[in-house]
């Protein structure tokens, strides 16, 4: 007979009125509340209104639900063996009863409950639990199916031992097979769910599982692709475990696993990708299996492979680079790397085929292995490399060739002593007769740039471009493209060390133009846009220009608006554009107004597609976004040159339109170009001002990290030229900006650009930005620690200084703090002109000093280097 039982309404309310208080921010209420529970804890109905609040009470916001039925879960949790028993009949019984409610919070709370009840022993007091949420996983409703599974899967983990023992009559005979059943749900949730319940059991090598171990194997293959990143996750687990525990069954889909793993190791989903990342760290303690694995690579390597034209060469071939939106980023005085620019992403020809997948995923999982393994890979790779780089046969050779390339990044370290008897001979390698070989080695050589570039520029750099140069000019296509694309990498690394032979280079990528057909083209320009980028205004001389651009603007007037090939030459312009500066002039009339046109025809038909989607197709903003950084490109290489351009466009109205955008990289691009005009030509900016201030204020979302970056310094940019007139757009962003510079795990180019923007609405407004300064002067000293000096850092430092005078205890609990973390850079900033900036850190030394007393503030000085103590008595006196 199932348990009656009906709230009294006064003590209801009064627990109603406890759980609402319960969620108020102040602890003493907190206190309260908690001591006030603890005393209704004595009656025995107690748990019975918290259930019927829970699963009765629709009327009240979810919140409030789910809160009472937490608080139910700790009091089972404490006191279950003294509920009397009506009342736990009624609580389980409301459980199995609600499993399947609406609300996604109150079927997860009551998933909880159930869990929480049954590892307190009452598996065996509940008979009934697993048989109905098994029954209830074949309900038509989803909520019913998806609510007993959460449970299910909760129960699995917490009681997996139980469930497999004769206690309970061995229950997993029946529910393993069930859960297989689900792993074609339509659901990704139910799949997920189904999968995770099933790896619960796993390690265990539980009898029932191993009995269906085949089954399990296939359908976690045929789930290998799903859309659904916490289901692909839960099968890189399984696959995981199950190397540790079922080798035998893996092997015979070892191949396949090895190429499903290295997919995922690249996975979009943070997660999936450091699960599969497991199965690396797996490996290491399956010796057997590492060597088989092993073998199995290197025969893929030297599998027979013929010389064909549409076999692609290398890796690097088939990794055109897309176009990425502009990011603006502050450069570093330690090494230039930038943590978020990664150019990674692999994309396979059209005319890839099965042999060369073989043989990149080999490569490709000998590279993660490499990057697993790091040296302790080389004893066993050395010796059977010496013995392939070296062979007479080509086909061994161009395999060694690979190997060494895979294994570039991993072991570095390891491979430096070998380098310089190696690269002389990869060099060579370079005008083999076999173009397989020739490609196979550019990719390899870039590998190793960055090493090459740290040696003396004779002895490997010379050469090396050399040889690269001549095969850029290659009569096979493979290897032109594998050349050009190894060149980019080299021209990355080296970048003003390219200076002195740039005629040279010119010359040959020049050349290239007239030979190459269209495909290699489109990588030509990728490799003339890294050497602008990398050489800078070095390229802006006459005679460079003179071979450089008719090229350029001759394929320029070739394309045609809708012709994807605009993409990769526009963002080559771009860089030329910044790299030339003034030297762009004379090309830059038809260039800025064919973008401006670009995005106008862009715009236009987005509203087309808008208003009337049958009848109109969507446009590929990529055309837009392009264009919008080559007008940043423009604008930042033409400076003030640009403003009868912007004057002469509607450029203005368009990018209000693009900075509102549904799609993050117009945002991303449109705000780039906003701040490079306002540095540019902020008279026209500033009539927009008040339209342009509250969109920025709304992209302040870290969610979409690269748009947030752009719109805060953007924001910076303005308020440099806003100066006191920023005044009224300061509450619209300072709030945001500080939440940011707060949170834990924001990328660094965001940090360091809010702190920039944080300083410099301090600096133009400190009576309006310095009050909240304790709140984020820690944060910021970190932030821009080794950023080097430039415009940019000295308007922030000189904006927290003027916050400081204005509200001097926004840091007095700081102070020690923001001169350990600054010393150095804030006085490398320090120069005669710098005198305003000078006069306000003088004040806050003296100020620190006298607050802490002399002993305390020599035991301090005495932890600065002496070029800083130095300084600091030259230019402070202290």
């Amino acid at each position: 007979m199932e348990y009656e039982w009906k709230p009294d309404e006064q003590g209801l309310q009064q627990i109603l009125q406890l759980l609402k208080e319960s969620q108020s921010p102040d602890t003493t209420i907190q206190r309260t509340v908690q001591q006030k529970l603890e005393q209704l804890n004595q009656y025995p109905d107690f748990n019975n209104y918290l259930i019927f609040v829970l699963t009765k009470l629709k009327s009240e916001d979810e919140p409030t639900r789910s809160l009472s039925g937490l608080i139910l879960k700790n009091n089972v949790k404490a006191h279950f063996q003294n509920f009397p028993n009506g009342v736990t009949d009624f609580i389980k019984s409301e459980c199995l009863n609600n499993i399947g409610d609406s609300s996604p919070l109150i079927r997860a709370t009551v998933g909880i409950l159930i869990t929480t009840i049954a590892s307190k022993g009452e598996l065996q007091n509940w008979p009934d639990l697993l048989p109905k949420l098994c029954s209830l996983l074949d309900s038509e409703d989803y909520n019913t199916c998806e609510g007993a599974f959460g449970a299910l899967q909760k129960i699995c983990e917490d009681s997996a031992e139980i469930l497999d023992s004769d206690v309970l009559d061995r229950p997993l005979n029946i529910m393993i097979p069930k859960f297989l059943q689900f792993f074609k749900h339509s659901s990704p949730k139910i799949r997920s769910h189904a999968v995770a319940c099933v790896n619960q059991f796993i390690i265990s090598r539980t009898q029932a599982l191993m009995l269906h171990i085949d089954s399990f194997i296939e359908n976690l293959f045929a789930l290998a692709g799903d859309e659904e990143p916490e289901v692909r996750k839960n099968v890189c687990r399984a696959l995981v475990m199950l190397l540790e525990v079922r080798m035998d069954r893996l092997l015979p889909h070892m191949h396949n696993i090895v190429e499903y793993m290295l997919q995922r190791t690249q996975d979009q989903d943070e997660n999936v990708a450091l699960e599969a990342c497991e199965f690396w760290l797996t490996l290491a303690e399956q010796p057997i299996l590492f060597l088989l694995l092993h073998a199995t690579l290197f025969l893929k390597l030297t599998g027979d492979v013929e010389e064909d034209e549409t076999i692609p060469d290398s890796e690097q071939d088939i990794r055109p680079r897309f176009h990425r939106s502009r990011t603006v980023a502050q450069q570093h005085d330690e090494d230039g790397i930038e943590e978020e620019d990664d150019d990674d992403d692999e994309i396979d020809d059209d005319d890839t085929i099965s042999d060369w997948n073989l043989r990149k995923c080999s490569a490709a999982a000998l590279d993660v292995l490499a990057n697993v393994y790091r040296d302790e890979l080389l004893p066993h790779i050395l010796p059977l490399l010496k013995e392939l780089l070296f062979h007479h046969e080509w086909v061994v050779k161009e395999s060694g060739i690979l190997v060494l390339g895979a294994i570039a990044e991993g072991c570095m370290q390891g491979m430096i002593p070998y380098l310089p008897e190696l690269i002389p001979h990869l060099i060579q390698c370079l005008s083999d007769k076999k173009a397989l070989v020739r490609s196979i080695t550019c990719w390899t050589l870039s590998r190793y740039a960055h090493w090459v570039v740290s040696q003396p520029p004779d002895t490997y750099l010379k050469p090396l471009m050399t040889e690269l140069l001549k095969r850029i000019l290659d009569s096979n296509k493979r290897v032109q493209e594998a050349a050009c694309s190894a060149f980019a990498t080299l021209e990355e690394e080296a970048c003003t060390e390219l200076v002195p032979y740039l005629a040279y280079i010119l010359d040959t990528l020049v050349f290239a133009f007239s030979k190459y057909q269209h495909k290699n083209l489109l990588i030509l320009y990728d490799a003339i846009g890294t050497l602008a980028d990398s050489v800078g205004h070095h390229l802006n001389k006459p005679e460079y220009i003179q071979m450089l651009m008719p090229p350029l603007i001759q394929k320029w007037n070739m394309l045609k608006d809708e012709d994807k090939d605009l993409f990769p030459l526009l963002e080559c312009l771009s860089s030329v554009a910044t790299a030339l500066q003034s030297g762009f002039l004379p090309y830059c009339e038809p260039v800025y107004q064919r973008c401006v046109n670009l995005v106008q025809k862009t715009l236009a038909q987005a509203m087309l597609n808008n208003a009337q989607p049958d009848q109109y197709e969507a446009p590929d903003k990529d055309f837009m976004i392009v264009a919008l950084d080559l007008l940043s490109g423009l604008a930042e290489g033409l400076g003030g040159n640009i403003e009868q351009l912007v004057a002469r466009s509607n450029i203005l109205t368009l990018m209000y339109q693009c900075m509102q955008d549904k799609m993050p990289e117009v945002r991303q691009s449109s705000f780039a170009l906003l701040g490079d005009l306002t540095k540019a030509c902020f008279q026209h900016v500033k009539p927009c001002i008040a339209d342009f201030m509250p969109i920025l204020g709304t992209n302040l979302n870290p969610e979409f990290i690269s748009v947030c970056n752009n719109a805060t310094w953007a924001i910076g940019e303005i308020s440099i030229q806003m100066g006191i007139e920023m005044q009224p757009y300061i509450p619209m962003v300072l709030h945001q900006l500080v939440e940011i510079i707060n949170r834990p795990n924001t990328p660094k180019t965001l940090l360091e650009n809010t702190a920039i923007t944080i300083g410099r609405l301090g600096y133009v407004c400190p009576q309006e930005v310095a009050p909240m300064l304790q709140q984020f002067i820690r944060p910021w000293c970190t932030s821009l620690r080794n950023i080097r000096d430039n415009e940019e850092k000295d308007s922030a430092f000189r904006g927290i200084c003027t916050m400081i005078s204005v509200n001097p205890s926004g840091v007095i609990q700081v102070r020690l703090f923001y001169l350990r973390s600054n010393a150095n850079c804030c006085f490398s900033l320090v120069t005669d002109k710098l005198t305003i900036f000078s006069f306000y850190f003088l004040q806050i030394l003296h100020g620190f000093k006298n607050q802490v007393g002399d002993e305390n503030w020599r035991r301090f000085s005495d932890q600065f280097p002496l070029p800083l103590k130095e300084r600091l008595a030259a230019f402070y006196g202290v």
